[in-house]
């Protein structure tokens, strides 16, 4: 799951820095550093993610918010679980902070229901969503060539309906266009028809064409925010998380995938928030490890 957060124009000095602080100390209890970026209510949007790492054997929520215009890492934070509520509990602070209306997130549900929570407009992962509606698509077409039990036939579409409005569907997913939404209504209609399993039985082919096209239906607003946002200094998205995802590959993973795991979570955040921390610096000079010193 992913969230990023979008701001104007931040640089390294406007993030707090770690105090009193070697690497050894970051092992230990000296290390203070949230990284929060403290900003006029710009009301510009927010990307993030959640990842996890090994601590004492046993798998640690940590939580990432990323500035996808500069690429700037804001936050890392533990998190008690990936859970909707605690995703909420977690985000408002920061949104309310850098004053954030949009939400950059993959398709997990727990961020669509954090973002309605906190009242804010969400951007879903466009790639997450393209390579999930492809791979289904690949899955249903031949299925929707033999229809298997009749359920198609039931609701009076034929096969080749079927295939077309499939393979529309993957057109769609591409363009992504606002207007499109009205397309999936039709489609999601000629499948409404279709009845809902018992308990213990399989989905018939029909209802979980009906079950896509409402999804994605549903889901469209969310896809295709990119396409209208702009910022109050004309900034624009690309309605991906590639932000968040390179800050938690170069800030999180990056050394925890030569080690063994942490021993304590405090640990975890620190090194992590440290590694952020001077990573923010590179190509502005690089960070100066000498005010990490008591």
């Amino acid at each position: 799951m992913r969230l990023q957060l979008i701001l104007p124009r931040v640089t390294p000095d406007e993030i707090a820095e770690p105090k009193n602080c070697l690497y050894k100390g970051c092992q230990g209890k000296h290390l203070q550093l949230r990284q929060v970026v403290v900003l006029e209510r710009a009301r510009t949007p927010a990307v993030g993610d959640l990842t996890s790492v090994k601590c004492k054997g046993k798998w640690l929520p940590l939580g990432l918010t990323v500035d996808d215009v500069t690429g700037l890492v804001l936050t890392i934070d533990a998190l008690a679980g990936k859970d909707a509520k605690t995703i909420q509990d977690w985000l408002e602070p920061i949104t309310q902070a850098v004053g954030a209306e949009l939400l950059v997130t993959d398709d997990a549900d727990a961020f669509k229901t954090a973002a309605d929570e906190l009242g804010l407009d969400q951007q879903v992962c466009k790639s997450h969503v393209k390579r999930n509606t492809e791979d289904l698509i690949a899955e249903l077409l031949p299925l929707v060539n033999q229809d298997p039990g009749g359920s198609l036939a039931d609701l009076g579409i034929s096969s080749e309906q079927a295939v077309a409005d499939l393979k529309r569907l993957g057109e769609l997913i591409l363009d992504h266009q606002p207007q499109q939404q009205a397309e999936l209504e039709a489609m999601h209609e000629r499948y409404c028809q279709a009845t809902a399993p018992r308990p213990g039985c399989k989905f018939s082919l029909a209802y979980r064409l009906r079950l896509l096209f409402l999804d994605r239906w549903n889901l469209w607003s969310r896809l295709t925010r990119y396409r209208t946002w702009r910022s109050p200094n004309g900034e624009t998205i690309d309605g991906t998380n590639n932000g968040s995802e390179r800050g938690i590959g170069w800030r999180i993973k990056e050394r925890y995938r030569t080690m063994r795991g942490y021993k304590r979570p405090g640990s975890a955040v620190n090194v992590s928030r440290l590694l952020a921390w001077a990573g923010n610096h590179l190509g502005m000079g690089g960070a100066d490890l000498a005010r990490l010193m008591a």
